[in-house]
């Protein structure tokens, strides 16, 4: 999903500053991290004076406004997304749109996803690393992969009797994070 809107250009320091804190504090990131689905959120600030032009023969134009713009992909519908980011990120979702022109607020869910509706354009392609694979499979198999070196460090000089105990002990530790990857159910 990728939607761009309008700001005033007095908004848009303020704006930014938000972004500093939000990217300095990182407990505040926490819910949009924790969110399974996202493999990939940013939102960029493009001043009304820093479009580029496409050649030199194409003339300055004079907008009004700058410009916020969000990208994002994610598993799951654009149905399904929407409504998580309504139920879980709200807040936050107000506190970054709301210098936006006719932003409805993200509750309730009905105008939030009409608003998105008519900022969002299309992209026809993105990449992907692991289609199949939430970001919390991502992270499941990281974890896997660190404890599976631990284990590899500090089994070589163990009995084989020391070495059954610490594998059965590796194995309960990364069971959590053990299982399949797939493609995401469909809803609306």
């Amino acid at each position: 999903m990728n939607a761009i809107t309008p700001m005033k250009p007095w908004k848009t320091p303020l704006l930014r500053l938000f972004f500093f804190v939000l990217g300095a504090i990182k407990p505040l990131q926490a819910d949009l991290k924790n969110l399974s689905f996202i493999h990939f959120a940013r939102w960029v600030i493009v001043g009304r004076n820093q479009f580029p032009l496409l050649s030199d023969k194409q003339p300055r134009e004079e907008l009004r406004y700058d410009y916020l713009i969000f990208f994002s992909n994610f598993n799951g519908t654009w149905n399904q997304y929407i409504d998580a980011f309504s139920a879980v990120l709200s807040r936050g979702l107000n506190l970054i749109w709301r210098w936006s022109e006719k932003f409805p607020g993200s509750t309730p869910v009905t105008p939030f996803k009409d608003y998105i509706g008519r900022v969002q354009f299309d992209t026809d392609y993105y990449y992907n690393c692991y289609p199949k694979a939430a970001t919390n499979d991502v992270k499941a198999a990281l974890r896997v992969q660190d404890a599976l070196n631990d284990f590899a460090k500090t089994s070589q000089s163990l009995s084989p009797v020391e070495f059954e105990n610490a594998y059965l002990e590796f194995l309960a530790r990364v069971q959590p994070d053990l299982g399949s990857t797939g493609i995401a159910p469909v809803g609306t």
